[in-house]
């Protein structure tokens, strides 16, 4: 059975990843389970290009040790604000300096926020998904969802800046949907759903 490795170690992104590609016959992995240890930089200037090289640095790593049968998929995610000129952008992980610190990273946000109208607090979360096939092809797909931001923490579930992503079609918050609800909507959802086709000609 072919594979798709995902370039990535953030549990709860995995775990949303392998329940949108559930229905494919195929092994999903992360970096962890492939006992890959690798710290990709993100030094890119777009959501494609940290993708892309985080896609392509795992595959030429898969491809030296002589792995077959595999794809490698990378998700470069993020929040852009219309107010603040599109941050944070591709820094949404680390936005408050430290990477990965969901509860500062929305604390910065709502600093910058603060006194900011309703209607000037639109958003998009924004996916961007990088592929690369056992042979060196790139592919590469965007989603993203529109919302605005609350003024503050609303719902328990989610990750990253979902507590304050509002959802008006919803009416919801993105860390008040089910991870149905959200799967469906959602940027990565979006995403992986366009990818879906491609990937099961790939696993033939």
């Amino acid at each position: 059975m072919k594979k798709i490795i995902l370039a990535s170690n953030n549990i709860k992104k995995v775990k949303e990843i392998k329940q949108i590609l559930n229905d494919l016959d195929v092994e999903i992995k992360s970096l962890n389970e492939e006992k890959i240890n690798i710290d990709v930089i993100e030094d890119g200037k777009t959501f494609e290009e940290n993708a892309k090289k985080k896609a392509k640095e795992i595959y030429e790593l898969l491809r030296e040790r002589g792995d077959k049968d595999f794809i490698v998929l990378a998700d470069d995610s993020g929040l852009c604000v219309d107010y603040l000129n599109g941050e944070p952008g591709i820094y949404s992980a680390r936005y408050s300096g430290e990477h990965g610190n969901d509860e500062a990273n929305n604390k910065k946000l709502l600093e910058k926020l603060k006194g900011v109208s309703d209607k000037e607090r639109g958003a998009k979360f924004i996916c961007q998904i990088a592929l690369f096939d056992e042979e060196g092809a790139y592919y590469g797909i965007t989603g993203e969802v529109k919302g605005y931001i609350l003024n503050n923490i609303h719902g328990n579930g989610g990750f990253g800046y979902d507590p304050l992503f509002f959802y008006p079609s919803l009416n919801k918050s993105f860390a008040e949907l089910n991870s149905d609800e959200k799967n469906l909507i959602s940027h990565r959802g979006k995403a992986l759903s366009k990818l879906k086709d491609l990937i099961v000609n790939l696993i033939k």
